[in-house]
């Protein structure tokens, strides 16, 4: 049985492959995006099966508006799939008010205004799947990229909480944390802070760090797996992809539980007789 999905930031990288993969299947897309006309190809070849919808999902009311229209339009919604967002590079320090808040507008605000607006439809089914395009810097770091990585670890904070509201109506959430991908995310849809000579040695290690061969992943394998999850009936909390995430995450979490052994004594102190 063919479903509604609902995909934000589909233009390109991970939403457009993910977009396409849908429609190849028969599902039916509601492909949103800043630029409404970066989707009219889709509609050219997919027809009734795509509603383009332009989208700034910064902006609370359209996000609502655009999720009415899709419900309008076929009847239901699935899956929401919340893929826009983009990196914000630069150290804590460089980082300005302005792109501060953009930054979290877009990574963190744009999923909860999402999430909002499909809870009372999923609801009203007794069915849905939300999909959070997190990172695996939602739970591990990596320096000049602080307010992404906060973004991430807010988004993580958030949506598990919302899973453990919604289950019982019938609604599945999924983090999808993916390590480093071939898109344009560190490319043209990235923003650079203005730069503080004192930091170039920490930028010129993380340069050298992210140039390790094979790190980065191909996008395009990425389809069936998210073809995988959509269709399982009982999907993970969390889902890493690519083979960078899970080694890193394992080495991070050890490190913090043994943090945690070492330090429990003072921990128990704290909480008082």
């Amino acid at each position: 049985m063919s479903k509604v999905i609902f995909i934000t930031g589909a233009t390109k990288g991970f939403g457009r492959i993910w977009a396409e993969a849908f429609l190849k299947r028969g599902d039916r897309v509601v492909a949103t995006g800043r630029n409404a006309e970066a989707l009219q190809d889709l509609k050219k070849s997919y027809g009734d099966l795509v509603l383009p919808i332009q989208l700034d999902v910064n902006d609370r009311n359209a996000s609502f508006e655009a999720v009415s229209k899709a419900k309008e339009h076929f009847g239901r919604i699935d899956v929401l799939i919340n893929n826009a967002g983009y990196g914000l590079f630069g150290a804590v320090e460089e980082t300005s008010e302005e792109e501060a808040r953009n930054q979290m507008e877009t990574n963190f605000f744009g999923v909860l205004w999402l999430s909002q607006a499909v809870l009372p439809i999923m609801r009203e089914q007794k069915s849905g799947h939300i999909i959070q395009v997190s990172s695996f810097l939602g739970l591990v770091t990596l320096p000049v990229l602080g307010l992404y990585n906060a973004s991430k670890f807010a988004v993580e904070g958030l949506s598990e909480t919302l899973a453990s509201e919604v289950k019982g109506f019938g609604i599945n959430v999924s983090l999808v944390e993916p390590n480093g991908y071939t898109t344009d995310w560190s490319g043209e849809s990235a923003f650079q802070t203005q730069s503080i000579e004192a930091y170039n040695p920490v930028k010129a290690g993380f340069s050298e760090a992210v140039s390790t061969p094979g790190i980065f992943g191909k996008p395009e394998a990425t389809a069936s797996v998210i073809l995988k999850l959509v269709d399982n009936p009982n999907p993970p909390l969390r889902l890493l992809l690519g083979s960078f995430a899970y080694p890193t995450v394992k080495k991070v979490y050890e490190e913090r539980l043994e943090s945690f052994s070492d330090w429990k004594s003072v921990s128990d102190e704290a909480h008082g007789e």
